[in-house]
């Protein structure tokens, strides 16, 4: 019955990924023959494409909380790389990822023509990349990080990288602190979580194998980030995002 049921959503999910290299490639063909696709645009299809995305994965989605109706910096706890689609498919949305997710089949060339901005993990320019962020934030444009710089199997959460909170500061954006859980038989999803050195596919086809799990996505009141120092921000952040997860927030140090 588990292979069948993974046969049978490894297609929905290789179709749902057809239409969006479809989308893609149209977006590229107008770029090479001098077609100008507004980054709104852009952010759209890439939603409407992400909600599909998400709606062929084996989760049941619960979502709490209000819907920013401006613009804001989301900040969320990351557990696997299917907290883009499940966040994605919420509101039309810049994201900021590893530098390694351009080179994963299909979905590494999606992430870039969306226009996702890419880091390299311990290199590059706190101020170049501050600039970055800052630049999609005084476009308009909502941008969601994940402040840990990493994933976790979700039973804690790591200090948050203050850095990646200065443009807020700078711009006057708002913080929409995110808490995302994965739930299996009301405990911690051991499946979900996608961290050391797991293998994109090997994770896939483990997921589309198993019974579906339940996703909590909870949309925390905003945060005010003008006049706040960028440490004290993130502990703030952390401690909201804590709260929401594990009932508790434990003080931490919050890394630079």
């Amino acid at each position: 019955m588990s292979r069948l049921r993974l046969y049978v959503r490894l297609v929905r999910l290789c179709g749902v990924i057809a239409i969006g290299l479809s989308i893609a490639s149209v977006l590229k063909l107008h770029a090479l023959v001098g077609i100008r696709t507004s980054q709104a645009t852009r952010h759209q299809a890439c939603r409407w494409f992400l909600a599909r995305l998400a709606a062929a994965l084996p989760y049941e989605v619960r979502v709490t909380g209000t819907l920013p109706a401006q613009p804001m910096l989301w900040l969320a706890n990351h557990l696997s790389w299917t907290d883009i689609p499940l966040l994605g498919m919420l509101q039309p949305m810049t994201f900021l990822a590893k530098s390694e997710v351009r080179q994963w089949p299909l979905l590494g060339w999606l992430a870039a023509e969306a226009g996702t901005q890419f880091i390299r993990r311990g290199g590059g320019d706190s101020s170049t990349l501050n600039q970055l962020l800052s630049a999609e934030l005084k476009q308009g444009r909502t941008l969601l990080i994940f402040p840990e710089g990493t994933t976790t199997d979700g039973r804690t959460l790591h200090t948050f990288h203050s850095r990646l909170l200065a443009c807020a500061i700078e711009t006057g954006t708002p913080i929409q602190p995110v808490a995302i859980r994965y739930l299996r038989d009301g405990e911690a999803d051991p499946i979900a979580p996608f961290i050391g050195d797991d293998d994109l596919l090997a994770h896939l086809f483990r997921l589309l194998a198993a019974e579906v799990a339940v996703v909590e996505i909870k949309l925390l009141q905003p945060i005010d980030s003008r006049g706040m120092e960028r440490n004290r921000l993130a502990r703030t952040c952390h401690t909201a995002i804590a709260g929401a997860l594990y009932g508790t927030a434990t003080p931490t140090s919050v890394a630079a």
